[in-house]
């Protein structure tokens, strides 16, 4: 029998769900389930077992073509078993969980029975360094570790009293399999408070050390209730999301938005990115809902889309904006659109295109049911249609971050004056419909005019020979600044000055003569490990350089040494 916060949970999940392609309707009318006492694999992944067992809960597709398929039955099982386990191995209530693994079963167990046991989880990439995984572990306060037992060499320098616990056997660590001789029947210690922690996420840290982002059984579990409906994910749905553990994304899309549908959770594991491979997958598993970063769909269009009689219902993308034409490549190809959603580490799912909306190009869409977004003017504070996206705190949104786990000013700071600050700028229109500049710190001037590096490389994306591109100002003697364009290519086309002038020939064309990219570097750009450009890293770059001495890069070219391109 469903308790009643599992009640609460499943009646505005309904809710939702009934009214997915009424945007207008379900933000007016929508409210935030909000029991005093929750366990999310508890209250809704048990009851959800219950009701389906057989349905399969986690697809995963590995590249040799084996696969494993867990039923929503066995997981909740097994998972219970886990907690069992962990409990025996001195896991308890509030202790944190460093949970370093692929998108394998095991990591989908471990969440779900830390989760059990009122534990606090640490997801974290493979691809953390020994000096990563220290400072996680330190000011984390971490208590225990599961790993690989491949990845736990990066662990030998690291101190601190933790419990080692490898999935696969290695000297000095516990055997994550011996879990498998535990008791099925897991029993909670008692109820757990919906206020108390469940995730604490060190985010990708593009200008400082991560900071630490903490949630509740609350905030991200039922927060996500957003992005299940951005989405468009349904019951009995398989859903495909492109994303690696240890990022918000993966809770996003991987965990909470496809299980409170009640969905199938599928992953495709790929080495390397193969997108001929990855569209077979979608089609031979019959994806529904289909969700990938921009630089997944930039790379998508440089297949023929066309090829593949994709079975999506819904294709989604988050992480960062969106270019209006890969959204129309998309189009061309396949009659879907890709629906933008904006969201943060600190938050659920905030602004998007719902399913069967009006898309306004270059919007990202509208706020999600249980949100109120404000612009908010960074000097003076006013509301208006331009301003640093705001999330209203007056009515206590569910799907925000209770604080930064380390630092209490820093969360004094981004929840001042009763909202929350994304440092994202937008605008929206009389319709209620948010468009995306950029980063507080990567939008800039020149000529004394103010630039959205997003809106330059959006033009620039759309020329066949772009692949990616990141605008950042470089010093000029009379306009202080002028845009550049560090771009990659596609392949097969050339880093030469036949390309460059052909490309800046193509955003003159296309931007206004105060937006027109000046300068051009072909090069590969510097990612976070999370894959978002990190535009810091070369704005800084070319912070460096004398605007005077006029040097040059190599693979660099500027409007002047075209003739026909001067002004």
């Amino acid at each position: 029998m469903s308790s009643p916060a599992a009640r609460e949970f499943r009646s505005a999940r309904d809710f939702l769900l009934d009214h997915r392609e009424d945007q207008h309707l379900a933000h007016r009318e929508f409210r935030w389930p909000r029991p005093e006492e929750f366990n999310w694999a508890l209250d809704h992944f048990d009851v959800a077992a219950a009701e389906h067992p057989d349905r399969i809960a986690l697809w995963i597709v590995e590249e040799d073509g084996t696969e494993t398929k867990t039923t929503y039955g066995e997981l909740a099982q097994r998972s219970g078993q886990v907690a069992n386990w962990l409990l025996a191995q001195g896991v308890h209530r509030g202790d944190r969980v460093l949970v370093m693994l692929g998108n394998q079963v095991e990591l989908w167990e471990a969440t779900l029975a830390a989760m059990r046991l009122g534990a606090v989880v640490v997801p974290a990439t493979t691809l953390l360094s020994e000096s990563d995984i220290t400072d996680r572990i330190e000011r984390g306060e971490i208590a225990h570790v599961i790993v690989n037992a491949v990845d736990t060499p990066k662990f030998e320098g690291v101190g601190g009293h933790w419990t080692r616990i490898a999935v696969g056997i290695m000297e000095g660590w516990l055997d994550y399999t011996d879990s498998l001789h535990a008791g099925l029947d897991f029993a909670p210690e008692g109820p757990t408070p919906a206020g108390d922690p469940l995730l604490l996420y060190f985010t990708s840290g593009t200008t400082s050390r991560p900071k630490m982002v903490l949630h509740t059984h609350l905030s991200y579990p039922v927060g996500h209730l957003s992005t299940m409906y951005w989405a468009g994910i349904r019951p009995g749905d398989v859903h495909l999301n492109i994303s690696s553990p240890g990022w918000a994304k993966h809770a996003y899309s991987s965990v909470f938005a496809p299980w409170n549908a009640q969905a199938t959770v599928l992953v495709v594991n790929q080495a390397v990115f193969d997108a001929s491979y990855l569209l077979d997958q979608i089609v031979r598993c019959g994806v529904d809902t289909f969700c990938a970063p921009p630089t997944v769909w930039r790379m998508l269009i440089q297949a023929d889309l066309g090829s593949w009689n994709v079975p999506m219902r819904e294709v989604v993308a988050a992480g960062e904006p969106l270019n209006p034409e890969v959204i129309e490549q998309v189009r061309r190809a396949w009659g879907l659109t890709v629906r933008d959603g904006f969201g943060q580490t600190e938050t659920t799912l905030q602004i998007g295109n719902g399913p069967g909306q009006e898309i306004r190009p270059g919007s990202m869409g509208r706020p999600m049911p249980g949100f109120t977004i404000a612009l908010e003017d960074p000097v003076t504070g006013e509301v208006g249609d331009q301003g640093e996206i705001c999330v209203d705190l007056a009515d206590d949104p569910v799907g925000v971050m209770a604080g930064y786990g380390d630092n209490h000013e820093r969360t004094k700071e981004v929840m001042r004056g009763g909202r929350y600050h994304t440092g994202d700028v937008a605008t929206r229109d009389a319709d209620g419909y948010i468009t995306y500049i950029g980063r507080g710190d990567d939008v800039f001037k020149a000529s004394d005019y103010r630039i959205s590096p997003f809106e330059l490389e959006s033009v620039l994306i759309e020329h066949e020979a772009v692949a990616e591109a990141a605008v950042v100002p470089s010093p000029h003697p009379v306009r202080l600044a002028v845009p550049k364009a560090f771009v990659t290519l596609v392949a097969g086309r050339r880093p030469d000055a036949e390309t460059a002038r052909d490309i800046l020939g193509y955003a003159r064309e296309n931007l206004s003569a105060y937006k027109r990219v000046r300068r051009l570097e072909f090069a590969e750009l510097p990612k976070t490990v999370s894959g978002k450009i990190r535009r810091v890293q070369l704005r800084q770059a070319e912070e460096g350089r004398d605007a005077e001495a006029g040097g040059r890069n190599e693979h660099e070219y500027w409007e002047e040494d075209f003739p026909d391109l001067k002004d």
